[in-house]
C-alpha cells in the first residue's frame, strides 16, 4: 500500500480494530492507519478479536471476510449477538453481491473489494467516524431538546452558576447537593455541556432506585451467564459514559459494599464486568448528587470516610425553590411554554395575582412539583390565562403553604364530585369578573355555548344577578 494522499483529511483520531489472517495486510493497514492519526490495534483470528472487544473499546472494526477457522461474517454474526455497537467495515478480495448484501444485513457500515488503495480506506473510516457521530449528535440533541434547559432569576442561583462556569471546564470532582426536586440532574448536565466532554455521553444512574443487588451490573456490567437470568452481556454505566460524563444521583443512598467497589473505580479508572476476568480501562468524569447530608452519614458510619473524601472535592449546594421565589414566575412561564409546544396547546400566562399564590406556597416538592402544578393548571384553564383561583385550588391544601380555596376554613374537602363543582364555581366567579359580567365573552373564553353557560350557573347555584350587585 502506498502512504495516504495528504488530502485526505483526518476528522477526529479514532482506536481501530484491524482483523486479517495476513501479516503483511496487518502491517500495511496498521501503518497507514497510524500516518493518518489513528491508532490501530490488529489481530490475525476471530477468536482473538472477540477476546479484544471484551476489555478494549475500538471506535471502529475492520475485518477481512475470509479466515481460517471462523470467518469474518460469522464474527460479524458474534458482534451482533453481543450487542456490540461498534461500527464494522468488511473487506474481502472475494466479494460478491451475495457475500455484501449479507455483511449488511448483519450490521456492516461498508464493504470493501481488495486491493483497496489506502486513500479510499481512509475515505471510508472517517464517513463511518463521522456517521456514528452525527447519530450520537442527533440523539443527544433530541434528548436535550426543551428538556433540560437551566432557568432563573435570583441572585442564589447566579452565584451557584458563577460556580458552575468556574469547575465545568475543570476534571475537578462535583457532588451536588440539594434538596430532592430542585434540578440537580440539570446541573449535572449543564456541567457536562460546558465541559471538553460535551461531545461524548452523559449518562445517569439513581442509585436510591436500583435493588442492592443489581446496582453492581448497572454500573460496570455483567457477561453472559454471570448469574441466573444473564442471557446476554450488559454493558454498564461507566462503559456507556466513557469519554463522557457519569451521574452518580442520591449517591448517600448506595450499599456499603457498593461503595468500596465504586472507590476503586474511581481511584484507578478501571472497572471489570461481573463474571469477567480482565480490567476495562474507562475514561469517565463522575458527577454526584444527593439530598442527604454526607457528612452526618460519615459519623453513623452508613457512608465511607474514604469515599467522601475521594467525591467532596467541589460541592455545589442547590437552594430550595422557596429560598428563591423569585424564580418562581419565570420557572412557570418557562413549564407553560414547555408543556403547550409537547401538547400542541395554545400557550397561556400567568395573572399576577397567580403569581402572588404561587409564590406564597411552600413547595415541598421543589421545581418538579412547580412543573407538574403548571401543568395541571394548563389542563384545567379553559382561559388565556392562568387566575388566582385556579392556583389556589389546584396547589395541595395538605401540604405545609399549599393554598385552601373552595371551602370553609380553609380546608378543601368532599367528595370528587365536591371539589370539581367547587372549583368550576370558582373559575365560573373568576371569569364573571375578569369579563365584567358579560356572558357572551364569558362563553366564549370558556368555549362554552352562552345556553349552556346559563345552564352550569344555575346548577352551581351562582344568582347571576347577586353577583353583579356584588353580593
Amino acid at each position: 500500500m502506498r502512504p495516504p494522499d495528504a488530502s485526505v483529511a483526518v476528522t477526529q483520531q479514532a482506536h481501530l480494530l484491524v482483523i486479517d489472517d495476513d501479516a503483511n495486510t496487518l502491517a500495511s493497514l496498521a501503518r497507514a492507519f497510524r500516518l493518518a492519526g489513528h491508532e490501530a490495534t490488529v489481530c490475525d483470528t476471530a477468536a482473538r478479536a472477540l477476546e479484544l472487544v471484551k476489555t478494549q473499546r475500538f471506535d471502529l472494526i475492520l475485518s477481512d471476510v475470509v479466515m481460517p477457522g471462523k470467518d469474518g461474517l460469522a464474527l460479524l454474526e458474534d458482534f451482533k449477538a453481543a450487542g456490540l455497537a461498534t461500527p464494522v467495515v468488511m473487506i474481502s478480495c472475494q466479494a460478491n453481491v451475495e457475500m455484501a448484501v449479507r455483511a449488511t444485513r448483519l450490521g456492516a457500515v461498508d464493504f470493501l473489494e481488495k486491493p483497496i488503495s489506502t486513500d479510499k480506506l481512509l475515505v471510508t473510516v472517517e464517513n463511518a467516524l463521522r456517521l456514528v457521530r452525527l447519530e450520537e449528535e442527533n440523539r443527544l440533541l433530541r434528548q436535550r431538546l426543551g428538556k433540560h434547559e437551566l432557568v432563573w432569576a435570583s441572585s442564589a442561583m447566579e452565584r451557584l452558576m458563577g460556580q458552575v462556569e468556574r469547575v465545568a471546564a475543570s476534571e475537578t470532582r462535583v457532588c451536588i447537593l440539594g434538596e430532592t426536586g430542585t434540578g440537580k440532574e440539570l446541573v449535572a448536565r449543564t456541567l457536562h455541556e460546558k465541559s471538553a466532554r460535551h461531545a461524548g455521553p452523559f449518562v445517569t444512574l439513581n442509585c436510591a432506585a436500583v435493588p442492592a443487588e443489581l446496582i453492581e451490573s448497572e454500573l460496570f456490567g455483567h457477561e453472559k451467564g454471570a448469574f441466573t437470568g444473564a442471557a446476554g452481556r450488559h454493558i454498564g454505566k461507566f462503559e456507556q459514559a466513557h469519554r463522557g460524563t457519569l451521574f452518580l444521583d442520591e449517591i448517600g443512598d448506595m450499599p456499603l459494599a457498593m461503595q468500596a467497589k465504586l472507590l476503586r473505580v474511581l481511584e484507578e479508572g478501571e472497572i471489570e464486568r461481573v463474571g469477567g476476568d480482565r480490567p476495562i480501562a474507562v475514561d469517565v468524569r463522575a458527577i454526584l448528587a444527593t439530598h442527604r447530608n454526607l457528612e452526618e452519614l460519615v459519623r453513623q458510619n452508613t457512608f465511607r470516610a474514604d469515599l467522601f473524601h475521594r467525591i467532596y472535592v467541589f460541592p455545589l449546594t442547590l437552594p430550595p425553590l422557596r429560598e428563591r421565589p423569585e424564580d418562581i414566575p419565570v420557572l412557570a412561564a418557562h413549564f407553560a411554554r414547555q408543556v403547550a409546544a409537547q401538547n400542541g396547546w395554545k400557550e397561556k400566562t400567568f395573572s399576577s395575582e397567580a403569581v402572588e399564590e404561587l409564590k406564597r406556597y411552600a413547595w415541598p416538592g421543589n421545581v418538579r412539583e412547580l412543573r407538574n402544578v403548571v401543568e395541571r393548571l394548563l389542563l384545567l384553564t379553559a382561559a388565556g390565562e392562568v387566575d388566582a383561583a385556579a392556583v389556589r385550588l389546584s396547589l395541595p391544601a395538605a401540604l405545609p403553604g399549599g393554598a385552601a380555596a373552595g371551602a370553609p376554613g380553609g380546608a378543601r374537602g368532599g367528595t370528587l364530585a365536591e371539589r370539581v363543582e367547587a372549583f368550576e364555581r370558582e373559575v365560573l366567579l373568576a371569569e364573571l369578573k375578569r369579563h365584567n359580567h358579560h356572558m357572551t365573552n364569558v362563553a366564549r373564553a370558556l368555549g362554552l355555548e352562552r345556553s349552556h353557560l346559563y345552564k352550569k350557573c344555575q346548577q352551581l347555584g351562582i344568582d347571576l344577578r347577586a353577583v353583579r350587585r356584588g353580593e
